[in-house]
């Protein structure tokens, strides 16, 4: 298959075209336009596996662009998108552009030259603070910060049309995927890279709420799966362990199995305001079950014991920690 990955040299991007490409596909890669010619995390995959990816340098945010790039792809793995919450407080705009505008030029593009399916990313920040657990795919929608409402509009525009033009689109909705190369500005990679820096004291926002934490792996097979389901098209689809845990004992967790005992500190531009915090998600993986036959394979406590172990072993490596700035907390 002639599969489109966009953002794909960010975390889950470069794990999926690594997966893609293992698997026989032809995948081109839409890296956002840089003066530097950077590819991301794609610059860390496999030689080999790197010399079978096509880069296409551009921004989803043109629909010029995004419309070439589209021209004879079979699906489009769409990924990308403005992340980072406390940014999008500062720069609401930013994000519209990205997330939404860029979203509807896939959309689009994909309608003009009939791709077979669109497999869009959306997040479990889009049902804001739980009114039941677990949050089925029916759950109300609740956009609590400038990121999550234009995530929800995204999805909204992927479901308007397939409704509307009968466009193949699915949207995956994954809960607090975690793992390598993951940015710090989610909690276990600003967590475990403070610690493996060799800090006296960890910084860190709220530790009350609750999360549903999904190993990097197995959100990839989630992807891969979509691939030959026919079920899938229209729908939206959770993916997540379906494993609550409160970021004070995730923490304390990933302090056992770093063997470390650190003081943890409240830093408080770190701390959403407060109508703004989610303060609770949890997955139900049910219908992912059905539909895509996915079920997780580091899931409960003792999965997540395990993935955290990787992932400190990951960060404990020289070559990996340098490529992050761990003392200073960036939007």
């Amino acid at each position: 298959m002639n599969i489109l990955v966009t953002g794909s040299e960010g975390f889950i991007g470069s794990h999926l075209t690594e997966s893609l490409v293992l698997q026989g596909h032809k995948v081109k890669c839409l890296v956002l336009y840089n003066s530097f010619n950077n590819y991301g995390w794609l610059e860390t995959i496999n030689k080999k596996i790197l010399d079978d990816v096509e880069i296409c340098f551009g921004d989803i945010r043109d629909p010029n662009f995004v419309g070439e790039v589209v021209k004879k792809s079979d699906i489009i793995m769409h990924l990308a998108a403005l992340i980072g919450i406390p940014y999008s407080y500062i720069s609401p705009k930013s994000y519209v552009e990205t997330n939404i505008s860029g979203t509807l030029n896939i959309l689009q593009s994909a309608r003009d030259f009939d791709v077979e399916k669109i497999v869009h990313t959306s997040t479990s920040e889009v049902y804001g603070s739980a009114q039941k657990i677990p949050i089925t795919e029916n759950h109300p929608l609740n956009g609590q910060s400038p990121y999550s409402a234009t995530k929800i509009a995204a999805d909204q525009l992927a479901n308007s049309f397939y409704s509307s033009y009968g466009t193949p689109v699915v949207t995956l909705r994954p809960f607090n995927t975690y793992g390598p190369r993951q940015s710090l500005r989610a909690i276990i990679p600003t967590t475990i890279s403070q610690v493996v820096s060799g800090v006296k004291e960890i910084k860190l926002g709220s530790l009350n709420p609750t999360r549903d934490f999904t190993y990097i792996s197995d959100t990839v097979s989630a992807y891969l799966k979509t691939i030959k389901s026919k079920k899938i098209i229209g729908k939206t689809i959770n993916i997540g362990a379906g494993y609550e845990i409160s970021i004070k004992n995730l923490v304390n967790l990933i302090l056992n199995e770093a063997n470390r005992d650190i003081k943890v500190v409240l830093e408080k531009n770190r701390v959403r305001p407060k109508n703004s915090e989610v303060n609770r998600l949890c997955c139900s993986n049910k219908l992912a079950k059905k539909l895509l036959n996915w079920t997780p394979k580091y899931n409960g406590k003792k999965g997540l014991k395990i993935g955290i172990k990787k992932t400190i072993e990951w960060f404990s490596k020289p070559e990996n920690i340098k490529k992050y700035k761990s003392q200073k907390f960036i939007f």
